[in-house]
C-alpha cells in the first residue's frame, strides 16, 4: 500500500471516530442509569469495547470500497456510507442528549435501513466490505430492540404500573 493508501485509511478511521465522539459529547449519566432496564440488558462496560471494533471495521470497509473505485466512481455508495455514519452519530445526541428515547428509536430505523443500504451498496465493488458491516448491523437491530425495550418500560404508563405493584 502506497503513502494516498494510508492517508485514506486514516481518514476513514477519523471519520469513523468523529461519528464516535457524539458518544463521548453525550454520556449516559445519572439520567440513564436512573432508567429502567430488561434484565438482558449487557452490562455498559461492554458497550465501548464492541463499538471500537465495530467503528474499526466500518473504516476499513469503506476504505476498501474506496480503494477499488475511488471518490468519482464510487460516489454513490460512499455516500450512502456517509449517511449511515451521520445517523450513527445523531442517535446518541437524540437519546443521550435529548433524552428522547421513542424519537432515537425512529432515528435507529433510519441507521439500520442506512446500514443495509451500504451493504447492499457495496456487495458488487468489494464482497469483503460488505462482509464487514454485517456484526454492525447485527449490533444495530439489538441496540433497536434495546432501545425500544427502554422507551416501552419508561412510558409514564408503564412507571405508573410499577409504581402499583
Amino acid at each position: 500500500m502506497d503513502a494516498q493508501g494510508y492517508f485514506a485509511l486514516f481518514l476513514f478511521i477519523c471519520a469513523c471516530g468523529a461519528a464516535a465522539s457524539t458518544g463521548a459529547l453525550f454520556r449516559p449519566g445519572d439520567w440513564y442509569e436512573n432508567l429502567t432496564k430488561p434484565s438482558w440488558r449487557p452490562p455498559n462496560w461492554l458497550f465501548g469495547p464492541v463499538w471500537m471494533v465495530l467503528y474499526a471495521m466500518i473504516a476499513v470497509s469503506g476504505w476498501l470500497v474506496w480503494q477499488e473505485t475511488g471518490l468519482a466512481e464510487g460516489a454513490i455508495p460512499l455516500a450512502i456510507y456517509g449517511v449511515q455514519l451521520l445517523l450513527n452519530a445523531l442517535w446518541s445526541a437524540i437519546f443521550f442528549g435529548m433524552r428522547r428515547i421513542g424519537v432515537a428509536a425512529a432515528e435507529m430505523v433510519m441507521l439500520w435501513l442506512s446500514i443495509f443500504a451500504t451493504i447492499v451498496a457495496f456487495w458488487p465493488i468489494d464482497i469483503r466490505a460488505a462482509w464487514l458491516l454485517v456484526p454492525y448491523l447485527f449490533w444495530v437491530s439489538f441496540a433497536f430492540m434495546l432501545n425500544v425495550s427502554i422507551w416501552r418500560l419508561n412510558t409514564p404508563g408503564a412507571r405508573a404500573e410499577r409504581g402499583a405493584t
